[in-house]
């Protein structure tokens, strides 16, 4: 079964089971925030052929990475996430069960951060094309800016730098990896395909943050460490 089969209004229909009942439905989503926090807001976009694959990546992969990238941009600011909205740009000879799939994936990287898909938008495009917007929240006091960045900082990255392009190239020409143990060369393509937001390290980001805060350290708001 391709899109072109069930349109639009029927793709709608199958992906509104990926999102919560009572927020889908009306004309945009309601997200509530807590007193004192600021709204954080990112998106990214993923176009076929640039930033994935049915080469080296599946649909459900597809998915997951473009959940993580929005993820990881709220982890970067110090922000815990609230929702995601997905537009989708979609060839009418896409098959329905690649976008279920790729819906799969993007709430399998969500549920894990208790996060949900509360809108979107299908359109017909001549490029399969993602859009993801992010919609987090953080106190003043614990957003992350580049720009407080001062002499004397330290910049922590977490990771290991290049796994994701390793992994991509393993896929893309597997004999680069023949001096590889099996496991290495799995996390290597695991990085690149199922990348993970590191929203675990936000308390010790905030906890850095209260300690250079405080009168000790002789100037407020200095940035701390940031994920990748």
């Amino acid at each position: 079964m391709q899109i072109r089969d069930i349109g639009e209004q029927g793709l709608l229909e199958r992906l509104q089971r990926f999102c919560p009942p009572e927020i889908i439905g009306d004309d945009a989503a309601v997200l509530v925030t807590k007193p004192g926090e600021s709204l954080v807001v990112t998106t990214d976009v993923l176009v076929d052929g640039v930033h994935f694959s049915e080469i080296t990546t599946s649909a459900v992969d597809a998915g997951w990475r473009a959940a993580a990238a929005n993820l990881s941009d709220l982890a970067a600011m110090g922000a815990s996430p609230l929702g995601i909205t997905v537009g989708l740009g979609l060839r009418g000879e896409v098959h329905v069960s690649w976008v279920e799939e790729l819906y799969q994936g993007i709430t399998q990287c969500l549920q894990k951060y208790n996060t949900s898909i509360v809108g979107g938008d299908v359109v017909r495009s001549p490029v399969t094309t993602i859009s993801i917007t992010a919609f987090g929240q953080a106190h003043p006091d614990q957003i992350i800016r580049r720009n407080q960045a001062a002499l004397g900082d330290a910049i922590v990255v977490t990771g290991v730098h290049g796994a994701s392009r390793a992994g991509l190239e393993l896929l893309l020409h597997p004999e680069l990896g023949e001096n590889l143990t099996q496991g290495d060369r799995l996390a290597l393509i695991r990085a690149h395909q199922r990348p993970q937001p590191r929203l675990d390290v936000l308390p010790i980001l905030w906890e850095i943050l209260d300690s250079f805060s405080s009168p000790l350290y002789g100037r407020e708001n200095p940035t701390p460490p940031l994920p990748p």
